[in-house]
């Protein structure tokens, strides 16, 4: 008889990076397991296909205005200001109505990495209250969060907590973290399913460009971030015979890749060299990504598709868990990471690029060298879950 399992922390397929996580951790379960994905989009899976492999549940149900819960909550927001109280309220009453499980995983690899992660404490700690045991997967945390006290009796909690890059283990560990292992993103491990190319698309010569409303958000100047890869753009379609492929890895309203993508395009009109890859399965589009010569990509788990293709990747990075990935794949991550707030003038994202297509076969040498043991070692994960 198999282990009953919840998996949560998934913020729904519309970011093909959570699908992704989601995949690739259900496969490593036993197929005798009885699954739970609790998802804040649980729509969002059914159109992707989750439901042929797990019992989808949603992450929220609304609270009663009139519970007693609300009012605390809403008490707490005007007399302390304190709003994750209110934020909390709905995942409460969707975390009461659970059964009890085995096992818990949250996927949410970078929960942590935010400014509202005290919220992702308030539901573990009502998680464990449902669990035998509780799994923090493949996290990326910032230093600072470990002077949080708050945080550490939290991370603390975990039966096991696995980073995805040797910056957060090496934190985890200086911290007295126990039960921490060092184990790769899983959607490194994550298969391609054959999709059909637009037109325009060039496998094997094509520039693969992700860009995000995130990383926007980040820029250091307002618009200098466009003006970046406009300016690369520019150069891929004059100063080579490259064409380019807009690719967006997430598409939920509130965060919706193509509105920036659609921008780049709008901006080149139809030259015939540039196409807007529509949405599809984070396996399709890993497939589309694994054709490119090159990408540059701002969503962590576009460069992880492309990483594990052995597809030489900018990556334009702004939290610990490109560096990290980057430093564990290439021993730096200088050339291989544009930080975010270092892009000042129009050109740095080219010339990051610039140096990218100079030592193009050395990296992508070094990738096929090194990665098929590094996706390995995600397997290594079934034996510890």
């Amino acid at each position: 008889m198999g282990r009953k399992v919840l998996i949560y922390n998934h913020g729904g397929s519309g970011n093909h990076g959570c699908e992704a996580l989601a995949r690739t951790v259900i496969s490593l379960l036993n197929e005798s397991d009885e699954i739970d994905l609790m998802s804040e989009e649980p729509e969002q899976d059914r159109l992707y296909g989750l439901s042929s492999f797990c019992n989808i549940i949603p992450a929220r149900l609304p609270e009663s205005r009139k519970s007693f819960s609300f009012i605390r909550a809403y008490t707490a927001l005007k007399l302390k200001k304190d709003y994750f109280e209110m934020d909390f309220l709905d995942y409460r009453k969707a975390i009461s109505e659970l059964k009890q499980y085995d096992l818990a995983i949250s996927i949410g690899g970078d929960v942590y990495c935010y400014d509202y992660y005290p919220l992702y404490i308030k539901i573990h700690r009502q998680i464990r209250k449902h669990a035998g045991k509780t799994v923090l997967l493949g996290c990326s945390l910032e230093k600072s969060l470990f002077d949080d006290p708050d945080f550490m009796e939290d991370i603390n909690s975990y039966d096991l907590i696995t980073a995805r890059e040797s910056l957060t283990y090496e934190y985890l560990k200086n911290a007295g973290v126990k039960n921490v292992e060092l184990i790769p993103d899983t959607a490194f491990s994550l298969q391609k399913k054959d999709t059909e190319y637009p037109s325009g698309f060039l496998p094997g010569n094509t520039v693969g460009i992700n860009l995000s409303p995130l990383v926007i958000e980040k820029e250091c100047r307002k618009g200098i971030l466009i003006e970046n890869y406009v300016s690369l753009i520019r150069y891929i379609l004059n100063e080579t015979e490259m064409n380019v492929a807009l690719i967006p890895h997430v598409v939920w309203n509130s965060n919706d890749d193509r509105k920036a993508l659609e921008m780049l395009a709008e901006h080149f009109g139809s030259s015939g060299r540039i196409v807007l890859i529509d949405d599809r399965s984070c396996m399709e589009l890993k497939k589309i990504i694994s054709e490119c010569r090159f990408l540059v990509g701002a969503r962590t788990h576009a460069t992880i598709a492309a990483y594990s293709s052995c597809v030489p990747t900018l990556v334009v990075g702004y939290s610990i868990k490109s560096k990290g990935i980057a430093v564990d794949l290439f021993d730096t991550a200088e050339q291989y990471v544009v930080p975010v707030p270092s892009i000042i003038n129009p050109d740095d994202l080219l010339n990051g690029f610039k140096w990218m297509y100079a030592n193009e076969e050395s990296i992508r040498g070094n990738l096929k060298r090194m990665m098929p043991e590094y996706i390995e070692r995600v397997s290594r994960l079934k034996e510890l879950l």
